[in-house]
């Protein structure tokens, strides 16, 4: 954690904060590579719920011990909540959009978000984007285009829930950024477990009172029961999403959301190797050319 100035404001770290962004996005996207696995075993709101209830003891038990001071009601509870509200709802996007667009299609749609989060950054922060920080941004955008490639026909208004997704997101982080950024990491991550929590009770409670004949898919089935392998797949979902709450909360507290923003393009590149190791994914020349304008694109980025 960067210290603060002597005139009371953080300091940046930035050779941290792209650390963590990193290692955030490597375990998000094994999150998601098994949830992908796991689609047809579970309803989303079951995932919610459940990989949030094991995360929130974890997040009590280490905050009692490395900041017994923060185990209290945040000064700002307000902002906390909305930024929590926004992850959620990002969450819900994304998953909304699924069963109407390819993966592909939803995902570069999502992909857009360092473009937001850079643009946000100069509306509401001031942050001066330099030529070299577009072009970084645009440059892993298209690296994310190389690798996905979605036909233009695989577009549809749903397309329009990814975008929000994007935003969503975006506007989360910056909020991180700008006004939760005196809050501790953990209790963001603990903020935003039981925000899931609430969420996935409702979500799942309203269910119960639909027909049965609407009552199937990744969003409206009804739980799925809990054995031994369930219990280990809700257990490392709950792993990634501590590491991937609480690291993003990190790395958007210690460096400029635009520059943060473009590591998160590193998503698509573990998302490919994930898919070689889980799903036997193997990409082309092409997608291989997509990987590296991505990796060029971090790199341009912290040379703004």
């Amino acid at each position: 954690m960067s210290q603060l100035s002597t005139q009371g404001h953080r300091v940046d770290n930035i050779p941290m904060a792209v650390s963590i962004i990193v290692l955030t996005v490597l375990a998000l996207s094994l999150g998601d590579a098994l949830i992908k696995l796991t689609s047809g075993d579970f309803v989303i709101w079951q995932i919610f719920v459940i990989r949030s209830l094991i995360a929130i003891p974890v997040l009590l038990l280490v905050l009692a011990f490395a900041a017994p001071g923060s185990l209290r009601v945040p000064d700002e509870p307000g902002w906390v909540i909305l930024r929590s509200l926004m992850l959620v709802a990002m969450w819900v996007c994304y998953y909304l959009s699924l069963p109407k667009l390819t993966l592909s299609a939803a995902a570069a749609a999502y992909y857009t978000l360092p473009i937001f989060i850079t643009l946000f950054s100069a509306l509401f922060l001031g942050d001066r984007i330099s030529r070299k920080g577009w072009i970084a941004v645009f440059a892993g955008f298209l690296g994310v285009v190389l690798i996905l490639r979605p036909k233009a026909g695989d577009f549809n208004a749903y397309a329009i829930l990814p975008l929000a997704s994007a935003m969503l997101y975006a506007g989360a982080m910056i909020l991180t950024r700008s006004k939760c950024r005196a809050q501790h990491p953990l209790v963001l991550s603990l903020a935003l477990n039981v925000a899931f929590v609430v969420t996935g009770a409702l979500a799942a409670s309203l269910i119960l009172l639909l027909p049965d004949s609407l009552r199937q898919g990744f969003l409206f089935a009804p739980w799925a029961a809990m054995g031994g392998p369930e219990w280990l797949s809700m257990g490392l979902l709950a792993g990634a999403i501590l590491i991937g709450s609480i690291g993003a909360a990190i790395a958007y507290q210690n460096g400029p959301p635009a520059m943060i923003g473009a590591f998160d393009f590193a998503y698509v590149g573990f998302a490919v190797v994930w898919g070689v190791i889980l799903f036997a994914e193997i990409p082309d020349m092409v997608s291989a050319l997509g990987m590296l304008l991505i990796v060029g694109a971090g790199i341009l980025s912290l040379r703004q």
